[in-house]
């Protein structure tokens, strides 16, 4: 501050330093149970308070945004402090206030002389910035949840009611109830029934996902078809529980090898990386090291989009195995990618002592010849190689790691053959978009799974272009991108009729210059053409999927993908990624032939791909391939499975739920429903209302986010999001974030409902509460005869709570106290 005098440094040395005398908390984990957590932060909270009734001279609060600003309004505002709201400094010191808040991304605080002024920045209170992390929680992009959530839903879509079955969502509407206004979703089910399910009971829908969404079965309500539908689903989860569960003890039972890491060598190699990881990488790379240093054997895929930096994964594991005295064999489907491949693993590896050889078509019999010898004898540290490293003649001297790329290409017996070699390998599987079957495995425990979801820096996103074939499109697409200097790909995956359509595409683009590559071409030949079409002695190169994986031309940034209704999805992504690797903007084309004379799954397929071009869409589309194909056998071989009748989302539920009660030694319950959380009824309006946020569909999403969160972190996080994005909270959507907080207070007790009126109200209890009964009748006692038992589960109060708040209060209260209550 201009003309200030005075004395730097409240916080000590740093960011992340908390006020003296005051225990920090990071209100962005969640290690701690969460009872100790809410204590430890209201303490630090009360303390602050405390400190700024007591304090001399006037204080400034910065606040990292206008959502965090009004968090802590709601911090502080319960013990007795209502800082005023100013835009800045001058403003501040303009006013007479003795506290106020502004927004300002401070690390730290300064105390100043004159002015007599304490400026205290939000880091100094909680410990931690609130903005690194935490609008991309890891939590919001566990695998589970991106497929349970309801974020793409659209009026007509299934949806699976755990208590009612499946029926198509209509949309949100407004209707009172008690004389109160709510927002209830409404879902149709067979022979136009409909039924109205309050937006605080969203986590009991999942999004329907199984089979295409026209032949979803839609269930009856009123009927057993919905239980039949169930029992027999339990049926085949139980039995699906017990082989996984089988598979789990035999990994358990294998011996693996754990590897010694030496820090200060793999640091050494991590600085021959020249980019900076994301969030996501270098929490993948972690998750992988950790995995080699286990005993048990390493099984984990890892999905992140084309150029996201999965390779990068592979080069540390690899590292660290061959550190260990083992050596790696990597997988990869074509000879271009084992080439590329090739040329990355001997470019980082060339100042260090390990012999990294390929193995493919490309090279020859006397080659060939000594790579295998080389395995044998174990002279050869680390191999690329494609199917070849499959046949029988390969044999490895003391195999640790398997690393496997774009493993959609490979058959399951193809990767069961590699591990068969070696009981004990650790396997790590690269993918961009995982097979519904992969997808199964990970999310039913079998696989772990790390997901790289962020985009490197200056990565753009896709243009994709869904269209009819159109001549003149073609021609300016192209014509566009040899312009600015770049080249094109143009993908015709019929080797017959290649050579016509490069005629055509001369005639059509007379300004390229055209070269052709296909997979029967002579092995030297291809190579040829590929090195031309690198080095830019060609700009398009016409050519079957053989580019699928693997070529990286960083210049190359259109693709046109003829007859694009006849690839998978998989494939499409795949193909889309061979653009974009760079910092220019990058266009795919998808030609068509008319509508009519495409499959209605071909049709979906092009609607994912053209909807999801963001960067780090693979996951998503994987998961919009379980809609399409189907969810996939868990554990046998076939990819379209029959995880129709109850939806993928709740499937997965139910088997989670039996795997953990196998484990335990109990039976598992499958019938019973799902318990969600605790229902608390305060007889207020608590909605998102209409004015405040007209988009259907955002509201939905937000009304979901609001009912899956578990933590007050969390809430913290997301309610402060919401006032960023949208603007301060009306009164109804305040009730609806404080009857969040009070749920995850009830769940922490297993409250199955709390209820309070203006004139008394009830707890009912669950039957695994941990509040111990002789407490608890000690507090009845106390109460005089506001509190009395109804029942073994369930305890009436009296009181006047006519007042909204009076009813928050009272809640608040009776929580407490019976937190207080717990053995």
């Amino acid at each position: 501050a201009a003309g200030a005098r005075g004395q730097l440094l409240l916080g000590g040395t740093g960011a992340g330093e908390p006020v003296a005398g005051i225990e920090s908390v990071d209100l962005g984990t969640s290690e701690a149970p969460a009872a100790r957590l809410d204590a430890r932060r209201e303490e630090t909270i009360r303390a602050f308070a405390e400190r700024l009734a007591s304090h001399q001279g006037r204080v400034l609060l910065a606040a990292e945004s206008p959502g965090r600003r009004e968090l802590l309004f709601d911090l502080l505002r319960p013990f007795g402090v209502e800082p005023r709201i100013v835009t800045g400094w001058h403003e501040f010191l303009a006013g007479d206030a003795p506290v106020a808040v502004t927004v300002a991304p401070l690390a730290s605080g300064v105390v100043l002389a004159d002015p007599p002024v304490t400026l205290y920045a939000e880091e100094q209170l909680f410990g931690d910035r609130a903005r690194q992390e935490r609008r991309r929680r890891r939590s919001d992009r566990d695998p589970a949840r991106i497929i349970q959530q309801l974020a793409d839903l659209r009026p007509g879509a299934p949806v699976v009611h755990e208590d009612y079955g499946v029926g198509r969502y209509l949309g949100l509407t407004t209707m009172d109830a008690g004389g109160l206004p709510a927002e209830f979703l409404v879902l149709e089910y067979a022979e136009g029934d409909k039924l109205y399910v309050p937006v605080q009971a969203l986590e009991r829908i999942s999004r329907y996902t199984g089979a295409p969404a026209e032949s979803a079965p839609l269930h009856k309500l009123g009927s057993e078809q919905w239980s039949k539908a169930r029992a027999k689903a339990a049926v085949k989860i139980r039995d699906a529980a017990a082989e996984l569960l089988d598979v789990y003890s035999r990994r358990a039972t294998r011996p693996g090898h754990a590897f010694a890491v030496d820090e200060q060598q793999l640091h050494a190699f991590e600085a021959g990386f020249p980019f900076e990881e994301t969030a996501d990488q270098a929490a993948a790379i972690e998750q992988v090291v950790d995995d080699l240093r286990s005993p048990r054997p390493m099984d984990r895929v890892v999905c992140g989009d084309v150029g996201f930096g999965k390779t990068e994964v592979a080069l540390r594991a690899a590292f660290v195995a061959v550190q260990g005295g083992r050596q790696v064999a990597v997988l990869v489907p074509t000879t271009l990618l084992a080439q590329q491949h090739y040329q990355t693993f001997a470019d980082r590896f060339a100042d260090w002592p390990i012999k990294v050889e390929l193995l493919s078509r490309f090279r020859g019999d006397a080659q060939a010849k000594g790579v295998l010898a080389g395995l044998a004898d174990g002279k050869v540290d680390i191999v690329i190689g494609t199917h070849r490293l499959l046949q029988s003649g390969v044999r490895f001297k003391d195999l640790g790691l398997l690393i496997v790329d774009e493993e959609h290409r490979f058959g399951v017996r193809d990767k069961e053959r590699l591990k068969s070699l070696r009981a004990e390998v650790d396997v790590l599987t690269l993918t961009a978009t995982p097979i519904p079957r992969t997808l199964n495995m990970a999310l039913g425990g079998l696989r772990d799974l790390s997901l790289i979801t962020t985009a490197p820096s200056a990565r753009l996103s896709i243009k994709t272009f869904v269209s009819e074939w159109n001549a003149s499109v073609v021609r300016e697409a192209c014509l566009r991108e040899l312009r600015r200097g770049g080249q094109v790909y143009f993908v015709h995956n019929a080797v017959e009729t290649i050579e016509a359509m490069a005629q055509q595409l001369a005639e059509l683009v007379p300004e390229a210059r055209v070269v052709i590559g296909h997979g029967q071409m002579r092995e030297r030949d291809l190579e040829q053409v590929m090195l031309d079409f690198y080095h830019k002695r060609a700009n398009l190169l016409l050519c079957t999927t053989i580019i699928e994986s693997g070529i990286d031309v960083p210049t190359a940034n259109t693709i046109v993908i003829d007859r694009a209704d006849r690839f998978g999805l998989a494939q499409l992504h795949q193909l889309r990624g061979r653009v974009g690797r760079s910092h220019h903007q990058a266009y795919a084309y998808l030609i068509t032939p008319p509508k009519n004379a495409m499959t209605s799954d071909a049709k979906k397929r092009l609607e994912a791909i053209e909807s999801l071009e963001d960067l780090g869409a693979g996951f998503v589309l994987a998961t919009h391939d379980l809609e399409i194909r189907g969810a996939g056998e868990l554990l046998g071989e076939g990819q379209s499975g029959q995880i129709q009748e109850i939806g993928f989302a709740l499937y997965m539920e139910l088997l989670e739920r039996a795997v953990a009660a196998l484990r335990a030694g109990k039976s598992p319950e499958l019938e019973r429903p799902l318990h969600h959380g605790p229902e608390i009824d305060l007889h207020v309006p608590a909605l998102l209302p209409e004015a405040y946020l007209p988009d259907v569909h955002a509201r939905l999403v937000l009304y979901k986010r609001i009912s899956a969160v578990e933590t007050e972190a969390e809430l913290d996080d997301l309610q402060a999001e919401t006032v960023d994005r949208f603007g301060l909270l009306p009164e109804a959507a305040k009730n609806l974030f404080r009857i969040a907080r009070l749920r995850i207070a009830a769940a922490r007790l297993e409250i199955e409902r709390l209820d309070v009126s203006p004139a008394g109200g009830s707890v009912t209890f669950a039957a695994t509460t941990q509040i111990d009964p002789g407490a608890l009748i000690v507090m009845v006692q106390r109460s005089g005869r506001s509190m009395r038992f109804d029942g073994p589960s369930k305890l009436r109060f009296t009181g006047q709570h006519d007042e909204p708040e009076k009813r928050f209060d009272a809640a608040d209260r009776l929580l407490g106290s019976l937190a207080r209550c717990v053995g």
